[in-house]
């Protein structure tokens, strides 16, 4: 496993999808098809390769990514299994911004559900080529038809079907390749590793014509050359077609569609085959984009044979306080005993280890090059989002952002002596997670966490007891709100002082106006061209600086402002004035005044749910939503159940899951993921 591959013989994909879509299924059959593992883990029994952590095993569900590698058809494939879970989303994110290509796992009954949606729009925004594998096409209500159309539909996504299930629900038997018109089966007796390929039935074979001609029509719209023969009447040779597949994977004009049920063995090595036929190696993008230091665009090309750049996407905490991170290499080597800058931060590190990864098992490397990911220990001051390159030349590739937390916590140490030891293995937790964030309450002295929902904080509030030995007592989950403005307002602020026999004085003025919903905050110089030209260049700067600032803090409780825009209308100085602190605290006073003035008013979380529940049930369910100040937004699904899609504050759903279960007699489930601030006015 350790011989070095070409890049074109590279493949770092993830694997993305809604929470029991069966990501992690899937990866444990491709990790034992490929001769990684020897025995099939099953997330069920809590035995799955990939969720090696406690919590992950006990919950039945990914809560970190996992990065593993195999070996198929001469081609090395990099895997990260991402959460499916929306508190995780971070570990999507950021595993997307290193990836190349990703493979979406829908579940033939559930189709596109939000989180599905929101992984699959992350990718999209990274560019990043994506193969379909619908799975669980045994259950009882799945549909393949149903689940492309609505890959059409909510995801805008071109469907390039390559393979369809030979029946479905209890009469699923095998998976027809629509490429080849061939059958594909697997025995029992094998656990799905003997796939035998048959020519189709007499009853299959007008079915798999028909779709084959729909294949060639959609390759067709996305290839001038394969449009010319289609046209025409010609054969088109296989290889021209999967060259042709290729391209469209790769220009994002298509998205190659697989077929399976990963629990019962079947269906995966074609998808592995698809893997290697049509998902990007790391040399098919010719350059990436980057700046210098200074601002300076740049391009970095993938070559070993030149200098380091390499992007920290992860960072982990390994045994002893050491500190494991995750690189994504785009250029040049790495070796053991390397000097290496973080441009961010101007450090210089030597890395003391290399590692390929294996879940929770780690393969020593002398070096790693250009494509590859590995995990790199010595790098002290790195965090998730920085750039590793070597000394002489800095550069910045493009970071990886995270979402702001939406949900609070108090903690303490039942033992009080615990209190120094608690802000340290929280530091280290926060950076881990860049969506985990850790203050102390200036009134109360309260260690306060917060997180993108109760199952985040709770996993971090687990892992202080079993891997640092810490007991804690938790508060009540508290909202995390903003604050806005509700009307326009402006004021002046007047900073006149004598300090250490020194006449002090600047006056400001400063506008604030509400603006839609979602449009952030803007701080903006309306100084007259005048005023603002007669100003020195540095006052001018710490004045627009406290401005931006201006958005940490709100008038009411301290909350970030959100959606309003403020603006510099008019700043006077003292004659000879050159103290900034001047300028910043007459700014900081007409800042807060316009404020106070402009109506401010809190602003709270709200959650997009998805819930699924019987027919006989929804009387109960939007009742209950109304209840909780919840808008029904759709309401679709299928004779039996239906699926309600809902806008709701998070304040009202704390217990949400108990209520479910409660009022469908356990049959019920829900999604929530994080939408939007808006203002709310309760009774």
């Amino acid at each position: 496993m350790a011989s070095a591959r070409k890049p074109s013989l590279v493949r770092n994909i993830g694997i993305i999808a809604h929470i029991d879509a069966g990501k992690t299924t899937l990866t444990e059959r491709i990790l034992y098809y490929t001769g990684r593992t020897h025995k099939l883990g099953e997330v069920h029994d809590g035995e799955a390769t990939m969720d090696f952590m406690p919590e992950e095993q006990a919950r039945g569900i990914t809560i970190m990514s996992a990065v593993t590698t195999c070996d198929w058809k001469n081609a090395r494939i990099n895997i990260i299994d991402t959460p499916g879970h929306v508190d995780f989303t971070i570990e999507v994110e950021r595993s997307l911004r290193v990836l190349d290509g990703a493979v979406g796992v829908f579940c033939a009954v559930g189709g596109v559900q939000p989180q599905s949606e929101t992984v699959w729009r992350q990718a999209d925004r990274y560019g990043v080529p994506k193969l379909v594998f619908v799975n669980k096409i045994d259950r009882v209500g799945a549909d393949f038809d149903r689940v492309m159309e609505q890959l059409r539909e909510k995801l805008g996504a071109r469907p390039l079907i390559l393979t369809r299930p030979w029946g479905q629900e209890e009469n699923f038997r095998g998976v027809i390749d629509l490429l080849r018109q061939k059958l594909c089966l697997w025995t029992d007796d094998s656990l799905g590793a003997d796939l035998t390929e048959s020519e189709l039935p007499p009853e299959l074979r007008e079915e798999a014509a028909e779709a084959r001609t729909r294949l060639l029509e959609a390759v067709a719209e996305t290839d001038d050359e394969i449009m010319e023969d289609y046209l025409e009447g010609r054969e088109i040779a296989e290889n021209r077609l999967k060259a042709a597949i290729r391209r469209a994977t790769i220009g994002l004009k298509g998205a190659p569609v697989f077929c399976g049920a990963a629990l019962r063995n079947k269906g995966v090595q074609p998808l592995l085959d698809g893997i290697v036929d049509y998902l990007p190696a790391p040399n098919d993008f010719p350059a990436i984009l980057a700046h210098s230091p200074e601002g300076e665009p740049l391009e970095i090309e993938l070559r070993e044979k030149a200098p380091l750049a390499a992007l920290v996407f992860k960072i982990q905490m390994m045994e002893q306080g050491r500190k494991m991170s995750f690189i994504r290499i785009y250029s040049g080597r790495l070796t053991e005993g390397q000097e290496t800058l973080n441009p961010r931060t101007g450090h210089k590190d030597k890395i003391s280890r290399i590692f390929r990864i294996h879940a929770a098992k780690r393969d020593r490397l002398p070096e790693a090059g250009a494509g590859d990911l590995v995990g790199v220990v010595g790098l002290r001051s790195a965090v998730t989002g920085d750039t590793l390159t070597s000394p002489d030349r800095p550069l910045l590739l493009e970071s990886i952002e995270a979402a702001e937390p939406v949900i609070s916590i108090a903690l303490e140490p039942e033992n009080s002596g615990d209190l120094d030891k608690l802000a340290e293995v929280l530091g280290k937790l926060a950076e881990e997670d860049p969506t985990f964030r850790v203050r102390v309450d200036g009134e109360t002295g309260q260690t306060i966490i917060s997180g993108m929902g109760e199952l985040h904080l709770e996993v971090l509030t687990q892992r202080l007891g079993r891997e640092f030995g810490l007991s804690v007592r938790a508060g009540r989950p508290q909202v995390v709100y903003r604050e806005t403005i509700s009307r326009p307002a402006s004021a002046e602020g007047l900073f006149d002082r004598e300090l250490a026999g020194t006449p002090h004085w600047a006056k400001a003025r400063v506008a604030a106006w509400p603006l839609p919903r979602g449009e952030g905050f803007r701080a903006t110089n309306a100084l007259p061209a005048p005023v603002g030209a007669a100003l020195p260049e540095t006052m001018l700067e710490a004045a627009l600086s406290t401005l931006s600032e201006g958005q940490n803090s709100g008038p009411l409780q301290g909350y970030p402002l959100l959606d309003l825009k403020v603006s510099l209308e008019n700043l006077e100085l003292g004659e000879g004035e050159s103290n900034e602190a001047v300028a910043r605290m007459a700014v900081n006073q007409a800042l807060r005044q316009a404020l106070a003035q402009a109506a401010p008013t809190l602003m709270e979380p709200f959650m997009r749910l998805e819930i699924t529940t019987p027919d006989e049930f929804m009387g109960e369910i939007i009742g209950d939503l109304g209840a909780r100040l919840g808008r029904v937004e759709d309401i679709s699904g299928h004779p039996g159940f239906k699926v309600v899609t809902a806008l709701a504050p998070l304040n009202e759903l704390f217990g949400y899951s108990t209520a479910i279960r409660s009022q469908t007699q356990g049959r019920g489930s829900f999604s929530m993921q994080f939408s939007h601030y808006d203002v709310i006015e309760r009774k």
